[in-house]
C-alpha cells in the first residue's frame, strides 16, 4: 500500500535550512548560528521536523550530527527546494530592475570555452530583458538536466541520447592531441591514429566528459585499454598535467590554442575521423515558449555562426 504524501505545508524554509545546515556542517550548532538561531530554538526547530516526517532525520553523536538515510534524502530534496526559492527571490527582485526573463542554459565545457562568450555578451546587448543563467556542465550532464526540466536549452558535443530533446547543430571542433614539445611524437608530420598511442599515459576529463568517451569508446574498439592516468575537470588542468611530464591530452583544438602557446606545448592533429565532432543545441520535445525559441534562433542562425569563425581566425 502507499503510504500517505506528506504535508509539506507544515515544513517552514528556515526549518528545512537549519537540517541542510546541519547535514552540511555536521554541528547543529553551526547550523543555528547560520540560521540565526538560538541552540536551543534549533533543536527543537529539528525534533518537530522530524516528527512531522515520522522519521529520524539524524543519529546524535558527542562529535556532531550525521545524516541518516531519510535524512540523506531530505537533505538532497531540500537543498534543491532552498535553491529554487533562492531564484524566485533572485528573479523577482530582478524584474523591478527591468530583467523579465531568466532562461537556464546548460552547456558542455567545448561550448563554454570555445564559443559561447562573445554570443552571450551580443545576446545580453541584443536583449537587455533577458537573463541567461548558464552553468558548465559534461556533455552527458546537459543531456540529463534538460531531460529533468532542470534547463531550458542545452548545448553539448553529440553522442548522448537525444531522445525526448528537439536538436539542431550548433558548432564543429576538432579535438588534438598536447603533449610537451621534447615528446618524441612532437615533430611527427602525419596525423596521429589514436591505436597507436594506447601505450601512453593519459590525462583524461571526467567521467561523462565527450573526449573521455570518445577515447574509452577507441580504446574498446582497438582492443587496448586506455591507459589513464589523472582525470581533471578543466583544459586547463589537464594541461597542466601535461607541462608535468604526467601524460598526454586530447582536448578541442580552438580552446587549447591560448593554453599551448602560454605554456609552450606542442599540438599534433589525429587522423581518425571522431576527432572531427559536432556540438548540438537542444531543448525538450515539444512546444517551447518565445524567450527559449529566440535565444536558440539566435545561436544557431548562420551570421552567428559567421562572426564565430571571423573571431577564431582573429
Amino acid at each position: 500500500m502507499n503510504a500517505p504524501p506528506l504535508n509539506l505545508a507544515r515544513f517552514d524554509l528556515v526549518s528545512i535550512r537549519l537540517a541542510v545546515g546541519a547535514a552540511q556542517s555536521g554541528s547543529l550548532t553551526a547550523a543555528a548560528a547560520e540560521a540565526h538561531l538560538a541552540l536551543a530554538a534549533a533543536s527543537r526547530r529539528l525534533r518537530e521536523l522530524e516528527g512531522a516526517l515520522g522519521a529520524p532525520l539524524f543519529e546524535r553523536h558527542a562529535r556532531g550530527l550525521k545524516p541518516t538515510a531519510a535524512g540523506r534524502v531530505f537533505v538532497q530534496h531540500g537543498l534543491t527546494l532552498l535553491q529554487a526559492m533562492d531564484r524566485i527571490g533572485v528573479e523577482l527582485a530582478d524584474l523591478k530592475s527591468g530583467i523579465a526573463r531568466h532562461v537556464r542554459l546548460a552547456a558542455s565545457t567545448a561550448a563554454v570555452s570555445q564559443f559561447l562568450p562573445p554570443l552571450l555578451k551580443r545576446y545580453a546587448e541584443l536583449r537587455p530583458q533577458v537573463r541567461v543563467d548558464l552553468e558548465e556542465q559534461v556533455s552527458e550532464q546537459v543531456v540529463a538536466t534538460l531531460r529533468e526540466g532542470r534547463a531550458d536549452v542545452g548545448i553539448f558535443v553529440e553522442g548522448p541520447d537525444t531522445g525526448g530533446l528537439a536538436t539542431q547543430p550548433f558548432r564543429s571542433d576538432e579535438l588534438v592531441l598536447v603533449l610537451p614539445t621534447a615528446h618524441r611524437l612532437a615533430k611527427a608530420r602525419a596525423p596521429l591514429p589514436f591505436a597507436s598511442l594506447l601505450d601512453e599515459d593519459w590525462i583524461g576529463l571526467n567521467t561523462g566528459a565527450a573526449v573521455l568517451q570518445k577515447q574509452q569508446q577507441a580504446a574498446l574498439a582497438a582492443g587496448r585499454p586506455l591507459r589513464l592516468r589523472m582525470q581533471v575537470r578543466s583544459f586547463d588542468a589537464a594541461c597542466r598535467m601535461v607541462v608535468s611530464g604526467l601524460g598526454i591530452t586530447l582536448l578541442p583544438k580552438a580552446a587549447t590554442l591560448p593554453l599551448v602557446r602560454a605554456l609552450k606545448l606542442a599540438t599534433r592533429p589525429l587522423a581518425d575521423a571522431w576527432a572531427q565532432r559536432g556540438l548540438l543545441v537542444a531543448t525538450p520535445a515539444g512546444a517551447v515558449d518565445a524567450g527559449v525559441a529566440d535565444l536558440v534562433a539566435f545561436l544557431v542562425q548562420p551570421s552567428q555562426n559567421a562572426k564565430a569563425r571571423r573571431a577564431k581566425r582573429q
